[in-house]
């Protein structure tokens, strides 16, 4: 049996690691076109959605940290999804930060100030573990995660565009 992982509780909310209950919720918001506006555009197709929620499972397996599922604690229900990872992938030259924090939160939950809530208790968790400097990676028409982005104390540091549009590059150093 594998380590379940932490948990972390703010006022209104539970943080922990994916579990397979939270694969159904998780690929419905992945379906949600108000969700998706900013990534990729388009609802992400079962097999997709499979491999993402794979991954994050992977990635507390493989890191020790992760995207942490975020659950409102009153209501139990399914918030989003909220964390750090190692994806590999460029950031530009001015990021210098291999570790990214990432939030995806159903539309349901946005505006309530829950992002920051559950941002700044995974920061604090990270932080903990001695990481220095973490980036960021929002499409440059998602207002709502570049406030967020600031509000959990990420600066612009570049701006990328490509297949995934005009993107703006954080960093945040602990």
């Amino acid at each position: 049996m594998r380590d379940e992982g932490p948990r972390l509780e703010t006022d209104r909310l539970l943080l922990r690691p994916p579990s397979a209950a939270d694969f159904e919720p998780m690929r419905q918001m992945f379906c949600d076109p108000q969700v998706v506006a900013h990534i990729g555009a388009h609802p992400l197709p079962r097999a997709d959605a499979w491999g993402r929620f794979q991954r994050d499972v992977g990635h507390w397996m493989l890191e020790g940290f992760g995207q942490f599922t975020v659950l409102e604690k009153a209501s139990g229900r399914y918030v989003g999804k909220l964390g750090h990872a190692r994806f590999l992938r460029d950031l530009g030259p001015k990021a210098q930060a291999e570790i990214e924090m990432t939030w995806t939160l159903a539309s349901g939950f946005h505006g309530q100030g829950y992002g920051s809530e559950a941002g700044r208790a995974a920061l604090d968790w990270f932080d903990a573990r001695g990481t220095r400097r973490t980036a960021c990676i929002v499409a440059e028409a998602n207002l709502p995660s570049l406030r967020l982005a600031g509000k959990l104390g990420y600066r612009e540091v570049d701006r990328l565009t490509g297949d995934g549009g005009a993107r703006v590059v954080l960093v945040r150093e602990a």
